[in-house]
């Protein structure tokens, strides 16, 4: 191509965004073709053509439309969507629309207008292709955050914000009198005070200077803020949560089903703060026995529309950092008044079963109660028990461990997913600094609760399921998994094809049995556990839903969350519809449930993706003082850039460029999924054991460098 084509194509390219920019920013405008080259300042004749040819091409794709003979206007009719904006850290962007089956749409980087990454947005589709269409954003409809934590750039008489996050989309302009006292180079917190039509980057002012030396503290702030997720509560959520009694009214209780006088216990992780589940246990006649799954009644307590319940909607959930909770509920509630603790009177909701040993159900009952929890178990004690130890109930756990695995094993039976999940944890020192890794794998008394909670949210969104007609769907929160999409499936039996294995994907309602049997037959090879991410992955993500489509990574046809009010907003919703139903009484839930379950769903992501990150950072700091250390590792990744390499001692992960593997030029082989050697043939796949070296660690951008060790 010559360079004069060049240019004219990349000309022709910057009037297109000039000219998107002009009508988004004046949607309601009709311009003709000279009003539009006296607002972009064209006066050259020939690229005033161009404009023209621009405006007529606008027109054909659906971007303008004809308003009068030779007046344009913005298209508000056809080709809108509205959804939540993804940008990359590339600067361009996807909106996720929220139609059901319509496809999410590319925003080139000129075409963001003054959107951030996590606004709701509206956006034009101006070309529809056939792997994807592209759009540009109209207008912002909400806001997702105003305040974002990064590094303050100073200039002579003014400042940037450079955000922590890459995918923010924009420095953020800060004028000299707002840094209130901030100097170069120090983390700061900053709120979005304007954005002018007129500007590439919004104005903000300083909220906060959090220092220059990075703290664990500024990191897991900086983590939430970019986020979106609310570390603090406000004064009227505090004032609400403080006038919350500890005491039991007893006019309430004897409107409940008491159960105070029946063997109740919890069973949590040893430094859990917030209990919201306990189980009772008594026996009945013809070795029948009563199994009470009680659930702490926040419903009681966070009435609709109040400071604390439109806190917690906004919050969603709480979310589990690597070295903090922040939680859903203020800590008057959460870890207090609603919590199940031992020795202490409690409110709760209940799920109570008449079994027998071989997990038939025979009567079920729901309602609200009241329970006093006699002992208290960490997950640890109770394994002991199940494992042939003396203590507390020992009966009562044994015989509920015995249910657990029968209805374990039905779900299996059913084609539920078999995944072990492995959770990284870390023990901290007086000072906060990681000083152990700590791998928890999941054992029979996990397994147990487990169980017992998959059950009561099964039967109840069976229950609320069983009441709805033809006429009447009562409102409600379904946790959802849809069937697996086709093509990932095939792209997982491909990779797996590397490995020299193969599952029959023809069934979908036998997919999940197959991977299970093939995970059962690699469970103690090396390529196990990348094996099991990448079927994971190639499943669909859960989401809340108010049309129900059943669970297919448990194969249940209900399924909904009713057993962590403490912790998730659906679970507040359940509670409240579940009572609604038993008391006959109207359903206050409408249409704006399906507005909830989106924002529960989209901060459920947000959650993870943030205690991802904290897992990350922490991670880097505990490896920090063994830069220069060998160690034995698994390679747990491949790219084109490099080797990702997960070490055995630690579970922490890092990363060898490519360039940096001795002894030969290395390459990435698609077909393979390996890396190659030119000259030598060498092979790097999946799983493979190897030895590594710590050569660099960056906390700040949660990057492990290493180096191979090559005898």
């Amino acid at each position: 191509m010559s360079k004069n084509k060049k240019s004219g194509k990349k000309l022709r390219h910057s009037l297109t965004h000039v000219i998107q920019k002009v009508f988004t920013s004046n949607p309601e405008s009709s311009l003709n073709h000279k009003q539009v080259c006296s607002l972009i300042d064209v006066k050259e004749g020939a690229i005033r053509k161009l404009v023209f040819t621009v405006l007529e091409e606008m027109k054909k794709t659906g971007f303008l439309k004809a308003s009068g003979y030779g007046v344009y206007q913005l298209n508000n009719v056809e080709n809108f969507v509205e959804g939540y904006l993804q940008i990359t850290q590339r600067g361009a962007g996807f909106v996720l629309s929220e139609k059901e089956g319509e496809a999410d749409i590319f925003i080139p980087p000129h075409a963001i207008n003054q959107s951030l990454d996590g606004d709701r947005v509206k956006a034009q589709i101006v070309k529809k292709g056939k792997s994807r269409n592209e759009g540009v954003i109209i207008s912002v409809v909400e806001r997702e955050r105003t305040q974002f934590v990064g590094t303050i750039q100073m200039h002579e008489k003014f400042a940037f914000l450079i955000p922590d996050n890459d995918r923010v989309g924009t420095d953020i302009f800060i004028p000299k009198e707002k840094l209130h006292g901030a100097k170069d180079k120090e983390k700061v917190l900053v709120k979005i005070t304007a954005w002018p039509k007129s500007t590439d980057n919004p104005y903000g002012e300083v909220v906060e200077v959090l220092g220059k030396t990075s703290t664990s503290d500024i990191e897991m702030i900086g983590i939430l803020v970019n986020q979106g997720i609310d570390y603090t509560f406000n004064h009227d959520v505090l004032s609400q949560a403080e006038a919350v009694s500890m005491k039991l009214d007893e006019e309430e209780v004897a409107k409940r089903h008491d159960f105070r006088n029946i063997t109740t216990f919890t069973i949590d992780p040893a430094d859990a703060k917030d209990f919201d589940d306990a189980l009772s246990f008594r026996k009945l006649e013809d070795n029948h026995f009563e199994v009470g799954i009680h659930i702490a009644d926040v419903s009681h307590y966070v009435q609709p529309d109040t400071p604390m319940d439109k806190e917690a909607l906004k919050r969603s959930n709480s979310v589990y950092l690597a070295d903090r909770v922040v939680p859903m509920l203020p800590e008057q509630l959460s870890n207090l008044a609603c919590s199940l603790r031992p020795n202490e009177d409690k409110y709760t909701f209940s799920a109570v079963f008449e079994m027998d040993e071989k997990g038939k159900i025979y009567n079920e009952w729901y309602g609200k109660t009241a329970i006093h929890s006699v002992r208290r178990f960490s997950y640890e004690q109770a394994q002991e028990i199940i494992e042939g130890a003396d203590g507390d109930y020992k009966d009562e756990i044994l015989i509920l461990d015995k249910v657990a695995k029968i209805l374990r094993n039905k779900r299996l039976e059913s084609g539920a997913m078999n995944i072990e999940s492995e959770e990284v944890r870390f023990h901290f020192d007086e000072n906060g600094h990681p000083d152990e890794v700590i791998v928890k794998r999941s054992k029979d008394a996990h397994k147990l609760i487990e169980e017992f909670m998959l059950l009561a949210n099964k039967k109840v969104a069976g229950f609320i399921s069983s009441k709805n007609t033809k006429q009447y769907k009562i409102p409600f929160v379904y946790r959802c998994h849809d069937q697996p999409d086709p093509e990932k499936v095939g792209m997982f039996n491909l990779f797996i094809e590397k490995f020299g294995y193969e599952i029959d994907v023809t069934n979908p309602d036998k997919i999940s049995l197959n991977i299970n049997a093939l995970l059962n037959d690699i469970r103690y090879k090396n390529e196990y556990s990348i094996i099991q991410t990448m079927a994971i992955r190639s499943m669909a993500k859960a989401t809340y839903e108010t049309n129900n489509i059943g669970h297919y990574g448990l194969a249940f046809k209900e399924y909904t969350h009713f057993t962590s009010p403490i912790r998730r907003y659906a679970d507040l919703v359940v509670h409240r519809v579940l009572h609604e139903e038993l008391e006959h009484r109207k359903h206050k839930y409408g249409k704006d449930l399906d507005d909830v379950c989106k924002r529960i769903s989209r901060m459920e992501r947000k959650a993870v993706e943030a205690e991802r990150e904290s897992t990350k950072y922490f991670q880097t700091l505990y490896v920090i003082d063994k830069i220069g250390e060998e160690f034995s590792g698994t390679v747990s990744g491949i790219a084109d850039f490099g080797i990702f390499v997960r070490i055995d001692e630690n579970y922490c992960e890092g990363m060898i460029s490519l360039s940096e593997i001795p002894g030969d030029r290395y390459y990435f082989d698609a077909e393979s999924y390996s890396v190659i050697g030119s000259k030598t043939k060498k092979q790097y796949n999946l799983g493979d054991s190897v030895r590594v070296r710590i050569d660099d660690v960056s906390p700040r951008k949660r990057q492990i460098d290493l180096s191979l060790v090559v005898d």
